[in-house]
């Protein structure tokens, strides 16, 4: 079958069959028996080397615990380096969904960063000079299963009190999907920050299901949802709460829809397992550690 596209693509466009990839738009591709593992080892060594931090101490977080904002004071000398540096960051959190927060925080400053904020760049940076060699695991499996889990950080920045969210997608036992952003508006509860990170995720979740009908690939069940907030778990399938939670009107129409019509399913996870916890705090090292061996982020096998 597949020699088979090749020759009728060849009939079409001129191009050159150069088999097996092992690199692509600087991500390194290693086939490991039943697995992929994407990395962007010289891309890391590149950026380091740019921002002159090659032979920097390394921690084990991108975000310091204890970092809750990133308060303004004196303007950083270079903005240009500044927009250099977080703008490649953004790139290799394609294979890295380990330092998604915390570059989506400093990306929130591009407009005028300040000295704090360079420091917390550099503070990416510096994990990352611990874990250059680490890389994103594809495995394959056989489970067509979609699963979800969505968190926020209720008011979470000092600076205007405004959510972070996050959602994490899963296709059987590999992360497919991730993403880490601030709300739009402040949540006036933690259920309206938690329901709209929901609906954030149950979008993600839709639109993957659609990807997936094109490409024929059969879903055995409706995908679940996975919540730690009991609240925003008991609007989505219990529409009495609705009379008091009209400031989330039409997250709560998308969501309750959804779940009307069987096609997704949003269940509660205790807080401890998870996992797009990561996405939307900073988190102390063992608890880091520990989701992000779930990401599927690790060194490589030989190391």
């Amino acid at each position: 079958m597949l020699h088979h596209l090749i020759q009728l693509l060849s009939t079409e466009f001129k191009f050159c069959d150069l088999g097996a990839v092992h690199y692509f738009l600087g991500i390194e591709v290693q086939s490991t028996g039943m697995s992929l593992m994407l990395r962007q080892h010289k891309y890391i060594l590149d950026i380091l080397t740019l921002a002159g931090m090659t032979s920097c101490k390394p921690v084990d977080t991108p975000v310091s615990p204890s970092n809750v904002t990133l308060l303004p004071n004196h303007s950083f000398s270079d903005p240009t380096r500044f927009h250099h540096i977080v703008g490649a960051l953004q790139y290799l959190t394609f294979t890295r969904p380990d330092i998604c927060f915390a570059v989506n925080r400093v990306c929130q400053f591009m407009h005028a960063p300040t000295d704090s904020h360079w420091a917390a760049v550099k503070r990416i940076l510096r994990y990352l000079k611990g874990t250059t060699s680490y890389g994103f695991h594809i495995t394959q499996g056989s489970s067509f299963a979609l699963h979800g889990f969505t968190d926020a950080d209720w008011a979470g920045s000092i600076d205007d009190r405004k959510s972070t969210g996050g959602y994490l997608v899963f296709f059987g036992q590999t992360p497919i999907s991730w993403k880490s952003g601030k709300q739009r508006t402040v949540a006036r509860s933690s259920t309206e920050a938690e329901y709209k990170a929901l609906a954030d995720g149950t979008a993600e979740v839709i639109w993957l299901q659609y990807l997936l009908t094109d490409l024929q690939v059969p879903l055995v069940c409706a995908p679940t949802i996975w919540c730690d907030n009991l609240g925003a778990t008991y609007l989505s399938a219990n529409p009495i709460f609705h009379a008091r939670t009209k400031y989330v009107e039409v997250d709560y129409h998308f969501v309750r829809d959804r779940v009307a019509r069987k096609e997704i399913q949003i269940c509660f996870v205790p807080s401890r397992d998870q996992l797009a916890d990561v996405f939307t705090k900073p988190l102390p090292v063992a608890s880091f550690t520990a989701f992000r061996f779930k990401l599927r982020v690790d060194p490589p096998p030989s190391a």
